[in-house]
């Protein structure tokens, strides 16, 4: 019936339209008309994987991952003391920020140690031979005019964090494209610029070739090859930070009771030296602390807004920075003691007299 209702349609179309629709219609009665034909499927592609694990063309990588990076991954590179061991953990070592199986190394809790002593001579070459020649002045200045402007596509920017494990893949990430990343440092790393380059350079094997206040430029090297990059596993979380050691003990060494309570008020009811602001530029707090003491001897930074623990991390710094001896945190108010540091260090007169005795002697 349904056939001879269509073959009756069909009849009252013109010659080609007769014949266009002819090529779509089925002899099944229960097939309709017009309907798509079934897409035959396509056989599923092996997926090719290099030897340390990353993929070859757009795949997935294998797991666990090898990295041959000869220093131990930790979440911050700039912002922590390997040195100092912490009492406990906030939450179990066996919690890996790398996820679990995704990693070829054991998570302590701090960080993931290498698994075999490197051969730092072999590195140090292979570090050369990426950088090449050094740079002329006119390169260097081409590069400079060219990544230092605010408006710059290839920016990261650089937190209280510092120099974070997954930072280290961003920068790889603008070298595929471009020479140099420009990196905006902004909070506590501030404090210590010299560390926040020495990490970028030993962790990335670039070159800083320019630096201003808190704008670097970080450079990959001629022979720098996108394609040969390290394998650098990503952390899919920020792990809790350990406990340590308390930083400011109820007596200060060297002082009674009593001393310690009249030096922490004359530090609260003393004018600040400065008014720290959130994620500010800090280069110049260690210099003006440091010409402080020269005429006081407790300092009071105002530290409001900034954060409590931002601004332990900021009394951490100064205390190995200046040198001096945070004493008391309170209110986001942070005093500082000068000690006996500059008791125990000569002065640039008695140096002079010092080499004179031995040049007579």
């Amino acid at each position: 019936m349904r056939n001879n209702i269509v073959s009756f349609s069909i009849c009252r179309l013109p010659l080609h339209e007769r014949r266009f629709v002819s090529r779509f219609l089925s002899d099944d009665l229960y097939d309709p008309p017009f309907s798509p034909s079934p897409k035959p499927l396509k056989a599923n592609k092996k997926k090719t994987h290099s030897e340390n694990g990353a993929p070859k063309q757009n795949g997935a990588p294998k797991f666990p991952l090898k990295s041959n990076l000869p220093f131990d991954f930790r979440y911050s590179y700039s912002e922590t003391q390997p040195s100092v061991e912490p009492i406990s953990f906030r939450e179990s070592p066996k919690f890996s920020p790398f996820g679990p199986g995704r990693l070829d190394r054991t998570w302590t809790g701090v960080s993931a140690p290498v698994r075999s002593e490197p051969d730092w001579k072999r590195v140090e070459e292979e570090q050369n031979r990426v950088l090449g020649a050094p740079l002329s002045e006119d390169e260097v200045a081409e590069l400079v005019e060219r990544y230092r402007h605010s408006d710059c596509v290839r920016q990261i920017n650089l937190g209280k964090g510092g120099v974070t494990h997954n930072m280290l893949d961003d920068i790889h990430n603008h070298w595929k494209k471009a020479e140099a990343v420009r990196i905006k440092c902004l909070g506590v790393p501030t404090l210590d610029m010299d560390n926040v380059c020495f990490h970028l350079e030993n962790k990335s094997y670039g070159k800083v070739i320019y630096r201003n206040i808190n704008i670097l430029l970080l450079y990959r090297g001629r022979n720098y090859d996108p394609k040969n990059r390290p394998v650098i596993p990503l952390m899919l979380w920020k792990p809790y930070a350990p406990i340590y050691p308390r930083l400011v003990k109820n007596v200060i060494e060297g002082l009674t009771y009593e001393e310690t309570k009249e030096i922490r008020n004359n530090g609260l009811n003393s004018d600040p030296l400065i008014k720290l602001t959130r994620n500010g530029v800090y280069v110049n707090v260690v210099e003006r602390v440091r010409e402080a003491f020269k005429t006081r001897e407790v300092v009071r930074l105002d530290c409001t807004h900034v954060g409590t623990s931002d601004c332990k991390k900021i009394g951490v710094k100064l205390r190995d920075l200046v040198p001096c001896v945070p004493i008391l945190f309170k209110d986001e108010q942070i005093i500082l003691w000068r000690g006996n540091f500059n008791e125990e260090q000569p002065s640039d007169s008695q140096c002079q007299q010092g080499e004179k005795a031995l040049i007579h002697n």
